[in-house]
C-alpha cells in the first residue's frame, strides 16, 4: 500500500457517459480520510453514479479515480475487482427472495442475536424478520439498508438516498450512530440525498451536484473527529478541495 496521506480519494478529469449523454464531469476533487461528506443533488444530477464509481461498482468513461493513491484493480475482462475496504449501501447483489432474517445473518451470523435485539424486537420492526425483501415498502427497505450500512466495518462507507424516508426519531438515532462510527472507527463516510435537510446536520463537508458538475462545496454542521490528526486532515482537506468547472 502507498504511503499514508490525508487524501483517501484523488479524482481528476472524471467523466461518465452513457452513449452520447454525459452524466458526470468532475474536473478535480480530493476526499480526505476520516471525514463525513454530504453529496446533494436532485434526481439526474449524477450523485448515485458518482457513488457507484467511488465504490468501484461502475467504471468511469474517462479520467482517474485513485483510492489510497492507486487506481482500482481490474480483472482480465476489464471489470473492477471488489475492494472490501469500501462499502456501498444498496441491495443490488441481494436476491429479492431473501428474507430480512437472511440478510441480517449475512452481516455476521455470530452476532444475529445482537442485531435482532438492537433493531427488530420493538414495535413494527419485529414483524420484518420473516418478510422477503421484495415485500418491503420503500421506507422499510431504506431502514434495512441503513442497518446493514451501520453494522458493516469498512474504511469507507457510502449511503445513497440518506434520510429520504426518515421520521424525526429515525433521523436522530441514525445521525448519532453515524457520528459514533466515524468517531470511534475513523470511517470515511459519504452520504447522498436530493436535499441537505438531514445531511447538513451530520456532514463536515457538503458537495452540491448540478447536472453532473460540482456547483459548490460548503462546510456542514458536523464537526466530530476521533483524534487530533483527523482534525488536521479535515482542516487541510477543506482548504484543498477543488470544485469542477
Amino acid at each position: 500500500m502507498s504511503q499514508r496521506t490525508t487524501t483517501i480519494y484523488d479524482i481528476k478529469g472524471l467523466k461518465k457517459s452513457y452513449g452520447d449523454h454525459l452524466i458526470l464531469n468532475i474536473r478535480r476533487l480530493e476526499i480526505h480520510r476520516g471525514t463525513i461528506y454530504g453529496m446533494i443533488g436532485s434526481i439526474g444530477s449524477g450523485k448515485s453514479t458518482f457513488l457507484n464509481i467511488l465504490a468501484g461498482v461502475t467504471k468511469q468513461t474517462d479520467g482517474t479515480v485513485k483510492f489510497e493513491n492507486e487506481e482500482f484493480e481490474t480483472n482480465w475482462l476489464g471489470k473492477i475487482k471488489q475492494n472490501r475496504e469500501i462499502a456501498l449501501a444498496n441491495f443490488a447483489s441481494i436476491s429479492s427472495g431473501s428474507t430480512v432474517s437472511d440478510i441480517v445473518k449475512s452481516i455476521d451470523k455470530n452476532r444475529l442475536e445482537k442485531h435482532t435485539s438492537n433493531y427488530f424486537q420493538n414495535g413494527s420492526l419485529s414483524v420484518l424478520l420473516k418478510r422477503k425483501l421484495a415485500a418491503l415498502s420503500p421506507g422499510e427497505l431504506s431502514l434495512l439498508n441503513m442497518i446493514i450500512a451501520l453494522e458493516s466495518d469498512p474504511r469507507v462507507l457510502m449511503i445513497d438516498d440518506y434520510g429520504v424516508f426518515f421520521d424525526k426519531n429515525m433521523e436522530s438515532d441514525f445521525r448519532k450512530k453515524i457520528v459514533r462510527m466515524n468517531k470511534d472507527l475513523g470511517t470515511t463516510i459519504v452520504l447522498a440525498a436530493p436535499s441537505d435537510q438531514h445531511i447538513k446536520r451530520v456532514a463536515s463537508v457538503l458537495i452540491y451536484l448540478d447536472n453532473g458538475h460540482i456547483s459548490k462545496i460548503r462546510p456542514g454542521v458536523g464537526r466530530g473527529s476521533f483524534n487530533k490528526d483527523r482534525k488536521q486532515s479535515r482542516r487541510g482537506g477543506q482548504r484543498n478541495y477543488r470544485k469542477s468547472s
